[in-house]
This record gives C-alpha cells, sequence and structure tokens, in this order.
C-alpha cells in the first residue's frame, strides 16, 4: 500500500505552515475579479460540470434565483432535509430567506419519485418558472444539489452577501453513477485529524458525489478510535504521531459524530481497523498481543512492514473480537475494512491462517469485509472486496492473483497508486507528499479506464474507485486540500461519469472552472500547469 521510507520531521506550527505553504504556490483564497463593466453574465452552461453528467439537453430560458424563491419539497423527511442544506448553502451569499416549504409551485422544487434513477440518480430540469430536482432516493436529490450549485456563479460558495444575479441555464440533465463505489480514504493514524478537519473534508468530497469516506483508523504511529474493552489503545496507541506530536484519538461520541456528519451528505463511513501487520500502536498498548510479551515502544517514524500481531496466541484473536464487535456497533455501513497489507513480519502461512480466523468475525457483527488487495494471498470470503492498490509497474503475477480473485467473485475497489493516491507528489517541487510511487500529475490522476485497468480482470467485477490520501507529511487541512485538489474531482468523475464523455481535453476545461469556486470556499490547490486556469489576480 505504501513501500515508502520518509526521514520523521518535527511538527511544524500548523496555520503558519499553511500560510507559508499557500503563499510559495499560489494556492489563492481570495476571490474572482468582479466581471467587466454592467453586463449580466451569462449562465454556467449545463455540460460544464464536474462529473459530466450522463446526459444534458440544453434549451430554454434561465430560471433567476431571487428574494422570492422558495425552495419546495415534497412531503417527506428526507426532502426536506436536502432542502434545508440547500437553503443553508444559498442564504449567505444571497442574502435571500429561501423557505423550505411544501406549498405553492415553482422555485426551487426538490422531489421524490419513481423513475429511472437508481440509487443517487436524478434528474435536473430548469426553465423560466423554476428548478426541479426530481430523484427515487434522497442521495440523488442531494447529488442533484450539487450540480445546481455548480450551475450558479462560484459567488454563490462564499459566506457574505454577494451581488448576483444568479441565473440557472435553462435545460435538463438526466445524470446516474458509472460506479457504486466512490471513495476518498483519510488516514488520520500518521497524522490525527480533529472532527471539525474531518467534517471539512466530508464537505468538500461531497461537492464531487462521492459515496464512501474510508477512515484509516490505526497504524504504527496511532490508534485512533476509542474501544472500551481496551482502553490502552486509544489512551496509549493514540498518544502520538508521525514526528512525535501529541496524536488523538476519537471517543465513541465523535466517530458517531463523524458518522452522522457524513450520512447528512451521503457518504457512508467505512472504517478500517490495519491487521495483522501495521500494528506497533496496539503492540505497544499491550504487551501480550506480542508473541515475546514484550511491548515495543511507541514508533513516530514512517517505515513500514515491521509490526504484527502475534498469530499463534488466542489473545490474539480476543483482541480482534472486542475490536470488530465495538467498531461495528457504532458504524451503521454495510463494511468493515481489514487492512491486511505489508505484512511483511507475518509468515505467509500465519497470515492466511490469521485472515481465515479473523474474516468469519467481521459476518459476525454483520459487516461485509473489505482488506487491500493482499487478502487476496489467502481466501477472501465469500462476498468480499478488495481494494488494489498496485502501480503499473506490478508484477503480472500479482495482478492475475488479483484478477483470478475478481473472476471468482470478489469484487474490486481500484486505488491505482501511481494514478489516485493523493499523498503522491505532482513533481520533484512539491513540498509535501511522498514519491515512491512515482510524481503523479493531474492528467495521469484522470486519464485511465478503471473498467480496462487490470488485466483478465473483469468489468463486472469493478465496483469503482477509492482516493486515498496518506498523511505522513500531511498536518493539517491546508496540507490534505493542496494535495486533493486538483486531483480528487477527476477521480470523482472517473467514478461518476460515463466512459463515453471521458476526455482530458474537455476535461481540464471544466476543471479549470472549478478554480473560483475553490478560492470561494477558502480551498487552497495546487495550480497544476496542466491546467489552463483563470486569472483570478485582478
Amino acid at each position: 500500500m505504501r513501500e515508502r521510507c520518509v526521514r520523521p520531521h518535527h511538527r511544524t506550527f500548523r496555520l503558519l505552515g499553511s500560510l507559508l505553504l499557500a503563499t510559495a504556490l499560489g494556492a489563492s483564497v481570495t476571490g474572482a475579479a468582479p466581471a467587466a463593466g454592467n453586463r449580466t453574465p451569462a449562465p454556467v452552461p449545463l455540460d460544464r460540470v464536474v462529473p459530466a453528467p450522463a446526459s444534458v439537453q440544453p434549451g430554454g430560458s434561465p430560471y433567476r434565483i431571487t428574494r422570492g424563491t422558495h425552495i419546495r419539497t415534497d412531503g417527506s423527511r428526507a426532502a426536506r432535509s436536502v432542502g434545508q442544506y440547500l437553503a443553508e448553502v444559498l442564504r449567505p451569499s444571497t442574502g435571500y430567506r429561501l423557505p423550505v416549504t411544501t406549498r405553492g409551485h415553482g422555485g426551487i422544487q426538490l422531489r421524490l419519485a419513481k423513475g429511472p434513477f437508481g440509487e443517487e440518480g436524478y434528474r435536473l430540469r430548469s426553465g423560466r418558472s423554476g428548478v426541479t430536482i426530481t430523484a427515487a432516493r434522497p442521495a440523488g436529490l442531494f447529488h442533484g444539489v450539487q450540480t445546481l450549485r455548480q450551475l450558479l456563479p462560484p459567488a454563490v460558495e462564499r459566506d457574505t452577501v454577494q451581488p448576483g444575479p444568479w441565473l440557472v441555464a435553462g435545460g435538463t440533465i438526466e445524470d446516474r453513477p458509472r460506479f457504486r463505489w466512490r471513495g476518498a480514504m483519510l488516514d488520520v493514524s500518521r497524522h490525527f485529524f480533529s472532527v471539525a478537519e474531518v467534517k471539512r473534508y466530508i464537505d468538500q468530497i461531497s461537492l464531487y458525489k462521492l459515496n464512501k469516506l474510508h477512515l484509516h483508523l490505526s497504524d504504527d504511529q496511532g490508534w485512533r478510535i476509542a474501544v472500551d474493552s481496551w482502553p490502552r489503545l486509544a489512551t496509549y496507541g493514540g498518544s502520538t504521531e508521525v514526528g512525535g506530536g501529541p496524536g488523538g484519538y476519537y471517543t465513541k461520541a465523535d466517530y458517531k459524530e463523524i458518522v452522522r456528519y457524513a450520512a447528512s451528505r451521503h457518504l457512508e463511513v467505512v472504517p478500517e481497523i490495519d491487521m495483522p501487520g501495521h500494528t506497533n500502536a496496539a503492540l505497544a498498548s499491550y504487551a501480550p498481543l506480542n508473541c515475546d510479551g514484550v511491548a515495543p515502544p511507541l514508533y513516530t517514524g514512517t517505515e513500514v512492514g515491521f509490526s504484527s500481531l502475534c498469530v499463534g496466541k488466542e489473545i490474539t484473536y480476543d483482541f480482534v473480537d472486542d475490536v470488530i464487535r465495538e467498531v461495528a456497533a457504532l458504524t451503521p455501513g454495510r463494511y468493515l475494512h481489514i487492512g491486511g497489507d505489508e505484512a511483511h513480519a507475518t509468515p505467509h502461512e500465519d497470515y492466511v491462517t490469521f485472515m481465515n480466523r479473523v474474516q468469519p468475525v467481521v459476518a459476525k457483527y454483520g459487516k461485509t469485509v473489505i482488506g487491500w488487495h493482499q487478502l487476496t494471498g489467502a481466501t477472501p470470503a465469500p462476498g468480499a472486496l478488495v481494494q488494489y492498490w498496485g502501480l503499473d509497474r506490478t508484477g503480472d503475477a500479482e495482478k492475475e492473483r488479483v484478477a483470478a480473485a475478481a473472476r471468482n467473485g470478489t469484487g474490486l475497489i481500484l486505488s491505482p497508486a501511481d494514478r489516485i493516491y493523493l499523498d503522491m507528489k505532482y513533481d520533484k517541487n512539491t513540498p509535501l507528499g511522498l514519491s515512491w510511487a512515482g510524481h503523479v500529475e493531474v492528467q495521469r490522476s484522470y486519464d485511465w479506464d478503471p473498467a480496462a485497468y487490470l488485466p483478465g480482470a473483469p468489468a463486472s467485477a469493478i465496483r469503482g474507485v477509492e482516493a486515498p490520501l496518506w498523511t505522513e507529511t500531511l498536518e493539517n487541512s491546508g496540507h490534505l486540500e493542496f494535495m486533493a485538489f486538483p486531483r480528487l474531482p477527476g477521480v470523482a468523475e472517473l467514478g461518476w461519469s460515463p466512459a463515453a464523455t471521458h476526455d482530458w481535453a474537455d476535461y481540464r476545461e471544466r476543471l479549470a472552472a472549478q478554480a473560483p469556486r475553490w478560492e470561494a470556499l477558502g480551498i487552497g490547490y495546487y495550480r497544476s500547469p496542466q491546467v489552463p486556469w483563470p486569472d483570478t489576480s485582478g
């Protein structure tokens, strides 16, 4: 999964570090210059959004949001919740009341209705009298609202009143995702991120219709989730991080709040407890988990592959059962990730034994197993998913082993490290990130087809894509944003948009148009030379 070796570094003062990074890289967080003259700007074309919609039919007069606009929902609680969310987005910048009501006609209408939308699709129709978003499920309404945001001027994202006008181009969008799994993984173990920082990332990834938040909750450098039956995991194992900072952990209430907030953005949280390797924080917390009964010291470096739970001791499985039981009870989603990568300190036979015992524990507590693709070196449980993080240069034998598992019914989540690991440097001058998988510029992260990526794996086995963000060198939200943007929207498009829409020349233009929106949102991004960014310096 990582194969990296980075010299440990001391924690820097977070705010100063973010400001210096933004200054050095020109990651402006100021607004775009106002349009020249008094001419009303044209609305954003329906086909200029990211991810690209499945079908666009432009035509007719635009709709203008005014002081008299209402957000009208059907009688369902779910539609009203999405309506309230939309109102909270639009009110600060427009200055309008935008009441959410079930009465009347026109304005912005959110409707749940039967139709060919699937679980997450929607239809958006805009004309002089209003905008109507229709979906079969609440997630579809929410995704339609994200499209509506992009059809409004970027200033709509600001938290102070802006002059407008607030026009939505006329026409119809019919949209639904290509893949059901569209994820982002956040490593909170190498560096700890607060609940507020995780919520900020949730807001950012939900802009682009992602639907999974994979939290990497345990590793050698820190254990980040409270477990009542093994309390030192968090209080001791969570007391540090890379570089020796104070670390931290989520109480059960904290974790529930993250899960709740993610659900409000229609994201399913997938917790990961990495094992049998990447377990030094646990081994340091409880000596009996070690084969020799001696607890190692806490670890603040970035080497991998040196730790392992003791496969031959029964206390190991008591530990695993307790942790999975408590984490599963906190997690309403379907999945629980058990890691399984880089277990270099675990002999292969022990690895197979361990995975054969642990996968049924996940099922016992009502969850579906996910593991990194090394799980295919054992026997993936029926229904399990594996997450492939290999490179283009990964050996054919390893690729074939994963493809064979896919042919036998194991679903694949694709996270090729030299394509969509968001912690990889853009180029040799990138001040953050790693480069063991090479440099990953924006075009490389976008320009591949998940369905055809892994030789021998049937397209039907591909569940989707997920963009991991490992945090050996990342310490705050500004760092996360700089590495995720502008690459993350491209991953979202790979997961959402039909293959026929995939075109780098067109995408780079649509991506460039996102920059003023990010600036309005205060997102500090990397101004890749591959993208024709608008000039916002005036």
